[in-house]
């Protein structure tokens, strides 16, 4: 019963950390031609979940990360602290750049790189870094909860089906309102904010983010649903 609720929790908490992952999976693999799409979200999710269980079977060398390399101030600096800023600046540049794309230069170019190969390769590339710096939040989750690795596995394979499930309505939804894109953009500066401020030694709930970006995604909805329910012809 006990290992019964820890794996229930557990994958509900790794799928809850997962969200900014499919958002930024769906917003990368929308440039991308939409008959590999799907191969692409395919392959960064599958890149997650490989990642995630090399590093559940490297416990020690991911707890060694934790260890202070060097201090600034009064702060210890850690490889972990180095991953997570390198991680929020990454994700602060490219969700700026999509933004400027969207609003200033005409929304993004899809299929228009010198070659859709060259443009698939890079957005994998970009996948796996950004895999590589949510899976601490998500390791290290899975180790305060339990200390079985079978556990956390299956726990992380779950929340990896959901993400596939998901992702590609996820990926249609945000395609089709612009809005949303913004929206989700900003979600991921708030992310990379997070990220940075985490690496500084200042924790950042994630639940207040989520509120917040939950609070604004209802909004939207609902001025998407009234532009929608007044946009037919209006009678004489």
């Amino acid at each position: 019963m006990e290992l019964a609720l820890a794996f229930l929790t557990l994958s509900f908490l790794e799928v809850v950390l997962g969200i900014d992952n499919i958002i930024f999976i769906s917003i990368l693999t929308n440039k991308l031609p939409e008959e590999i799409r799907k191969k692409a979200r395919t392959l960064g999710i599958a890149l997650a979940l490989v990642f995630r269980i090399i590093m559940l079977l490297s416990i020690t060398w991911i707890m060694g990360f934790q260890q202070e390399l060097f201090s600034i101030s009064d702060h210890p600096v850690s490889g972990r602290d180095l991953v997570l800023f390198a991680g929020g600046i990454f994700l602060l540049w490219k969700s700026t750049k999509e933004i400027f794309e969207i609003t200033e230069a005409g929304g993004a170019q899809h299929g228009q790189d010198s070659s859709v190969a060259k443009s698939f390769a890079g957005i994998i590339v970009q996948i796996a870094f950004l895999d590589i710096v949510f899976s601490f939040d998500s390791i290290l989750t899975a180790i305060g909860m339990t200390d079985n690795i079978q556990i956390m596995i299956a726990a992380i394979i779950v929340a990896m089906i959901v993400m596939l499930k998901f992702s590609g309505p996820v990926s249609k939804v945000i395609e089709k309102h612009p809005s949303l894109q913004i929206l989700a953009l900003a979600f991921l500066i708030l992310i990379g904010f997070m990220l940075v401020a985490e690496a500084a030694g200042y924790h950042v709930p994630k639940a207040y983010i989520y509120m917040a970006v939950g609070f604004s995604l209802a909004v939207e909805l609902i001025n998407i649903r009234s532009k929608v329910r007044g946009g037919g012809p209006k009678a004489d």
